[in-house]
């Protein structure tokens, strides 16, 4: 059994949506998960102890990527994480129409990159309501519980 810790970002729901969904598929598959908002976690030491760290966030913003209000305080501190050598996975929700569709999965899987992290399972991005995408985020989620 893998200790799993799920970290998120969301204004509108639907990247809690998605975390839930995630939350429940981990723990079927036999692992001990904890999820937390973004706002209420410290950057200090925040992977020690864990097989995998998801991070989840919604992107926003037109001219440039905006990662989630809640999320930027966290991305800001993530040198103090604590991801060299251990596993992470990044999702996201967005709307495609926006230029930099889902960009705060990419700034945070490069940021973990630069880290030292491993990270697994590719980018989940979602486009709109992430209840239409149950298929790709339970494929998504199986690949990740694959790589712990």
């Amino acid at each position: 059994m893998a200790t799993v810790y799920i970290v998120y970002g969301s204004t509108t729901g639907n990247t809690e949506w998605v975390a839930n969904q995630l939350e429940a598929q981990i723990k079927a598959a036999g692992h001990s998960v904890s999820k937390a908002k973004a706002a209420d976690v410290s950057a200090d030491g925040l992977c020690s102890g864990k097989d995998l760290v998801l991070f989840g966030c919604s992107t926003w913003g037109e001219d440039e990527i905006e990662l989630q209000e809640d999320f930027i305080p966290l991305f800001e501190n993530f040198s103090k994480i604590g991801a060299k050598g251990v596993k992470t996975a990044v999702f996201g929700t967005g709307d495609e129409d926006y230029k930099f569709f889902c960009g705060a999965v990419d700034a945070i899987t490069d940021k973990l990159n630069e880290l030292g992290s491993t990270v697994v399972g590719g980018k989940l991005k979602i486009n709109g309501d992430p209840e239409g995408a149950k298929g790709d985020i339970k494929t998504w989620g199986d690949a990740v519980i694959a790589a712990i």
